[in-house]
């Protein structure tokens, strides 16, 4: 049944895929006649597979896997043998299995790989976080001070909406098979008729019941891969932002890294862990400070977890992005036993109730350009450091390429502090011609550095 939450959009991504030349037995089809993957497309095509990967922006359509009758020839294929309109193609290589692969390999499959910095690439697309780069809400809507201008608790108006992920490609130029078999270009267009979103496909569905609260509180779940109930795991808890509220149960895993970034196959190899990521249908926190019941019915998940699954108790986690930040320092401060450390990206909380926090392990990243965020949280290590809490800090350039972003958290990370706050320079984390808020912009960025996972990922309680 699909989920009537879900509220999906005409995908811009729409290009062309050729059908092989007829062959013996099939039914011939007029040229340019677009044709359905769902079933054998006729020729030597049986069908396409669109594949989508998740960014710090969120989940963009990034390949098309067109899968043949017959083995081809990779090293007869180059980026002008397929065409997929209005996006660009930037890489074309023949494969074993519909994935994306570093080298191709003669097999079954032809991956057409696109650009994701081609506008019709978004899947995710928000609402939320346009105008100005400060002064941000809870969500990434403008807000002057707290109590202002932001979603209010209750409310339940989607701030994003899901693209559904679909394409139609062309074969501009010749193909052919390992055994020497040529077949030309053709103007036949095939739809993707199915779709392959890594790490989210992962991830499975589940709804909780809490018998405290009374609230039924939506969630995505990754299990590791072999797991093993005799052995004790890590578990870490995403919170998404307002703009993901009431959308699919899916929200969380498609509008950014936050969730499925625990989950990749470079994080489990250094840490296995579940990853929980709940789907809040209405905003739980707003800039009042008085959460709503799915407040508590998010640890009480947490807790129930620890009975169903092998968790260890000492390690976990909590990570989330303005109201989601808010939540976890909320939570750290209420149910001080919870978490053995967690990341803060984009929050904030009264800092008249932040002495608890002195006793936690954070890692905090906000952008010098988000007024409230940073203000707030420059309030909270006050106070921490006020109850003898080291707090180390620094400041990034939010342009920063992977090593560079490697080398300052070893730097921070040498200070050896039980709370480290890192803010991004002014200007340096909302993309040249973006209207996107430097609030929703600080998330974009700060899921992208493994080095802040890591050590959240070596801290216990």
């Amino acid at each position: 049944m699909v989920d009537r939450r879900r509220f999906i959009v005409g995908s811009g991504a729409v290009g062309a895929l050729a059908v092989l030349g007829g062959t013996a037995g099939c039914t011939a089809r007029a040229e340019g006649e677009a044709v359905s993957a769902t079933a054998p497309a006729g020729g030597h095509v049986r069908g396409a597979t669109a594949i989508t990967k998740v960014y710090g922006d969120g989940q963009k359509l990034i390949a098309v896997a067109v899968e043949y009758d017959a083995d081809i020839a990779g090293s007869a294929l180059s980026t002008s043998t397929f065409k997929v309109t209005g996006r660009t193609v930037t890489k074309v290589c023949a494969n074993r299995s519909a994935d994306l692969a570093e080298r191709g390999r003669d097999g079954r499959y032809v991956v057409v790989e696109m650009s994701s910095d081609d506008k019709a690439a978004a899947l995710w697309v928000t609402q939320q976080g346009g105008g100005t780069a400060s002064s941000s809400s809870p969500a990434g809507t403008s807000s002057a001070a707290p109590g202002g201008g932001g979603p209010k608790v209750g409310d339940s108006t989607p701030g994003g909406t899901i693209v559904a992920a679909k394409a139609t490609v062309t074969q501009t130029g010749a193909v052919t098979t390992t055994s020497g078999t040529r077949s030309p270009a053709s103007a036949t267009k095939v739809t993707t008729g199915a779709v392959k979103n890594l790490i989210v496909d992962d991830f499975r569905q589940f709804a909780f019941t809490d018998p405290v609260t009374k609230q039924t509180l939506r969630y995505n779940l990754f299990v590791p891969k072999g797991y093993d109930p005799r052995k004790r795991y890590p578990l870490v808890l995403f919170m998404h932002d307002a703009s993901v509220v009431n959308v699919a149960t899916e929200g969380p895993l498609v509008q950014g890294l936050g969730a499925v970034c625990w989950a990749s196959p470079e994080d489990q190899a250094r840490h296995e862990a579940f990853v929980l990521a709940p789907e809040y249908d209405s905003v739980v926190i707003d800039d009042s400070y008085k959460p709503s019941p799915l407040f508590d019915t998010t640890a009480h998940l947490v807790r129930a977890l620890t009975k169903k699954y092998s968790l260890d108790e000492k390690r976990l986690y909590a990570t989330g992005q303005s109201m989601g930040a808010m939540m976890t320092l909320g939570l750290n401060i209420k149910y001080p036993e919870l978490f053995g450390a967690s990341f803060v990206v984009a929050g904030q909380w009264p800092s008249d109730q932040a002495k608890p926090l002195a006793e936690k392990k954070l890692w905090i990243v906000v952008s010098q350009d988000d007024d409230k965020s940073s203000s707030g949280e420059n309030a909270i290590t006050k106070v921490v450091k006020e109850q003898g809490t080291a707090v180390a800090t620094a400041v990034w350039d939010g342009r920063s390429t992977g090593a560079q972003f490697a080398a300052d958290v070893r730097s921070m990370k040498a200070q050896k502090a039980p709370v480290n706050y890192a803010s991004f320079k002014s200007g340096t984390v909302v993309p040249k011609g973006s209207s996107t808020s430097a609030h929703m912009a600080t998330w974009h960025v700060a899921y992208t550095i493994p080095g802040i996972r890591e050590w959240v990922m070596d801290r216990s309680l």
